[in-house]
């Protein structure tokens, strides 16, 4: 899932700027109603992987026909009027399936946003690894929509935003293990929606806790510093979200996402106290061990070591003066 990270922006003047609402597709588009519509538009790239995140404050009509091999999944991010594709009625958080070669048609009856990814259809394997009916191939070959938690609405939107936001800002500095963790996050934050609605999994085997955990570990140890997204374990050992929430709660009693999230705050730390104040700064480290909203990164970072990452980094600095 590697590749180098670029992302773009611009304002919308016209309705002409979403005719490349999705990153190499192209839409057509009309105006349903009266005013000069603007908006923003944003692309992410990382590698072949693409995600767009629009917004626009008038309605119009969208259709589209692919002309490539390329799946698209769609999150409505707000919306203050019906919103239709298909033959679905979509509510914000709601995602949509858009499977290749298929034409496409969306109303939207007033201002919106919405996100996108577009992705080969080949990369559902390890995308949803551990899902059965989801890392099938076939399973997206038919359009579909899954309904959201009304509670995932608020957080997606203002998750995404803060990626776009940051991505754009330290584009440069991300190395390509970095790029590939947001990449999951970027998946991970819009499939929230599908994972929400699946039925519990209560079937199927699965390694003991004990022994999955042990080779997660082995795994994470092989990765080095490089942030590891819960994704990627579950593609690694063909195991489900809920398996491996099951597996590391019965061992620590705090599920997967929190054990990555204390490892990479272990990261950071040795990081900042061997690093010179004057050529690291706190928000670069942050940024490529997976941490975008600096503000809750902080919380955290204090939560487990009773300082502020603010604090490690200049520690250092006071006590190699304080020896010369």
């Amino acid at each position: 899932m590697g590749g180098r990270l670029s992302v773009s922006s611009c304002d919308l003047d016209g309705f002409e700027g979403l005719h490349h609402a999705v990153q190499g597709s192209y839409v057509d588009v009309m105006q349903l109603r009266r005013g000069k519509l603007r908006g923003t538009l944003s692309h992410i790239g990382i590698g072949d992987f693409s995600l767009s995140v629009g917004s626009f404050n008038l309605g119009v009509r969208t259709q589209r026909t692919s002309s490539d091999d390329k799946l698209i999944v769609g999150m409505l991010l707000s919306a203050e009027d019906r919103v239709t594709h298909f033959a679905f009625d979509m509510r914000p958080a709601d995602v949509l399936a858009i499977p290749p070669a298929i034409e496409h048609d969306g109303t939207f009856h007033g201002a919106s946003s919405y996100a996108a990814l577009r992705f080969d259809l080949s990369e559902v394997a390890s995308i949803f690894a551990g899902e059965a009916r989801l890392s099938d191939p076939a399973t997206w070959c038919e359009k579909n929509r899954y309904r959201a938690d009304p509670a995932v609405a608020a957080v997606t939107a203002r998750r995404l935003s803060q990626i776009v936001s940051r991505l754009a800002q330290h584009q440069d500095a991300l190395s390509e293990f970095s790029a590939d963790f947001w990449k999951r996050a970027i998946v991970d934050c819009i499939t929230a929606t599908i994972f929400q609605s699946l039925p519990l999994d209560e079937t199927g085997t699965l390694p003991s806790a004990l022994r999955l955990v042990h080779n997660v570990e082995d795994y994470l140890a092989a990765a080095g510093a490089r942030p590891v997204h819960v994704s990627e374990l579950c593609a690694a050992f063909r195991v489900s979200r809920r398996g491996l929430h099951r597996a590391f709660h019965d061992v620590f009693g705090i599920g997967p996402v929190t054990f990555l999230r204390y490892k990479r705050l272990c990261a950071i730390h040795s990081t900042l106290k061997e690093s010179s104040p004057g050529k690291t700064t706190v928000a670069e480290v942050a940024l490529q061990q997976g941490f975008v909203e600096l503000g809750r990164f902080s919380q955290y970072y204090f939560a487990l070591f009773g300082e502020y990452p603010s604090e490690t980094l200049g520690l250092r600095g006071r006590r190699v003066a304080l020896a010369a």
